[in-house]
């Protein structure tokens, strides 16, 4: 069953999911015209496979690390860290231990 997006104005908790972060799937939080954001659900091990977004992005880890590779450079976060993307980098990710990222995606690059 989908989760119904956040309305405007609306109050969305991004708090650490703590002990049911084994449980949770990804999902997005909000969905619109110029902005989609995400709460990225990795386990530990968990990959992603390289991609790419068409809009600059910021991920911030909410909880545990994960490995963030861009080229050759592999970067760690962990909860309470910020990394931005230019639009149309391409990244994957690795989950060094379960963890919960908040993704913030522009649609309309440029």
């Amino acid at each position: 069953m989908a989760l119904p997006h956040a309305q405007s104005a609306q109050v969305v908790s991004i708090r650490p999911l703590g002990a049911v972060l084994p449980q949770t799937q990804s999902y997005a939080i909000i969905k619109a015209q110029q902005l989609e954001v995400i709460r990225v659900v990795l386990r530990a091990g968990e990959l992603m496979r390289q991609h790419d977004t068409p809009g600059e992005i910021t991920v911030q880890c909410l909880e545990g690390e994960v490995e963030f590779q861009l080229d050759q450079d592999v970067h760690l976060l962990r909860a309470g860290d910020l990394l931005h993307l230019q639009a149309r980098a391409p990244h994957a990710l690795r989950a060094v231990h379960d963890c919960s990222l908040l993704v913030t995606i522009c649609l309309q690059p440029g």
